[in-house]
């Protein structure tokens, strides 16, 4: 699964061949979220102070991960993106 990013503990991933509507995986201590591109809302067990940074870094770099969601579809690969800083 490739990592597209990482901060404050949080990693971020797209998996190849995933289903649509166009998301990512975001992990931190072992615990998960699934976060739909278009909406940048976040869905899972990490804790609310968590999902604020993963739906803020989303908002801010909705277009490189739209760019990433149809680079995994078609080549499996993705580029990396800046961390929230």
């Amino acid at each position: 699964m490739p990592s597209i990013s990482s901060f404050f503990g949080i990693t971020i991933y797209m998996y190849p061949d995933d289903h649509n509507p166009p998301h990512f995986h975001a992990l931190c201590n072992g615990k998960s979220a699934i976060v739909d591109i278009n909406k940048a809302k976040a869905k899972g067990n990490i804790t609310k102070k968590e999902k604020k940074f993963v739906e803020v870094w989303a908002e801010i770099h909705r277009q490189e991960l739209l760019d990433n969601w149809d680079l995994m579809m078609k080549e499996h690969r993705v580029n990396d993106i800046a961390p929230l800083m």
